[in-house]
């Protein structure tokens, strides 16, 4: 299994932030598209592995499925190829570093692919998870019929939405260092399986310590109001009150999240590394 060197890593990832300022209009959009749909496709794994699984029953190893999961996202972005945020936040700032792409390149960029990532998130929110059913699908459990998943997304839009913009913010900058290491380790494999290693156990560990990624976010959260507005789960017995709204999503969890995460991916990857390795690898 070959890998790259340290030293020669941060090229790798100053090229990718170049290419994502070079993209034609369309090719960006499509790129967007699919890693705001990766990544909630594999939030939508991990609520159905893991909403069934009672706290009081499992403790952590429900939380441990449900982060064992959820990297199939980044690894659908990495390997078949997509425009993500979280990870534009260590490219373009370590290609601004290097100045190989001017701040203008770099902001536009992160901003259309924050756009598309929302676009993608929000379609399989609502066509793959809220539209077809499949939120609202029904256990019987104990002689009752309950509906695990919905619960699930309505009490994690909820916990979402209640955070101060402090623990959002601090939470989303731990987030988005594992994210962007998970993304730059995976950069040093020349092979899909030492990609997929690489990037699986960063991914796992944030989703598991309950750290806040904002395009996940853009997923969950926009699901749980669905769901909860529901009359199919609003006419369910024991079906958990929904708190979280859209301005309470924007301004209490998406602001500071978004923040949060450009700090983790810019500073403490890109910024770091770019202090260490301030010439290109020979």
């Amino acid at each position: 299994m070959t890998f790259k060197a340290p030293n020669a890593l941060l090229d790798t990832i100053v090229g990718g932030g170049v290419v994502r300022t070079k993209q034609s209009f369309a090719g960006t959009c499509g790129l967007t598209f699919l890693a705001g749909a990766y990544i909630a496709l594999g939030g939508f794994l991990a609520i159905r592995c893991a909403a069934f699984l009672p706290i009081s029953v499992w403790g952590s190893m429900a939380k441990l499925i449900f982060a064992a999961v959820f990297p199939l996202g980044l690894m659908l972005v990495i390997v078949c190829g997509a425009d993500l945020f979280t990870g534009n936040c260590m490219s373009l700032a370590a290609a601004g570093y290097r100045k190989n792409i001017s701040i203008i390149a770099a902001c536009k960029s992160g901003i259309y692919s924050w756009g598309g990532n929302f676009v993608g998130a929000l379609f399989v929110a609502y066509f793959m998870a809220y539209s077809s059913g499949i939120i609202f699908e029904t256990i019987n459990f104990a002689g009752q019929s309950t509906m695990p998943w919905a619960n699930s997304i309505v009490s994690i839009a909820n916990s979402k939405c209640t955070l101060s913009f402090g623990d959002a913010f601090w939470r989303a900058v731990g987030c988005n260092w594992l994210v962007c290491l998970a993304v730059y380790a995976a950069s040093a494999a020349e092979d899909i399986t030492g990609k997929i290693i690489a990037l699986w156990f960063p991914t796992m560990a944030f989703v598991a310590m309950g750290m806040e990624h904002c395009i996940a976010n853009m997923f969950f959260v926009p699901l749980g109001i669905l769901t909860g507005t529901d009359q199919r789960y609003l006419a369910m017995s024991g079906a958990v009150p929904l708190h979280a709204t859209w301005e309470t999503f924007f301004m209490n969890n998406l602001l500071p999240v978004t923040l949060g995460n450009i700090l983790g991916g810019a500073i403490l990857v890109a910024g770091i590394y770019a202090i260490i390795y301030k010439e290109k690898a020979k």
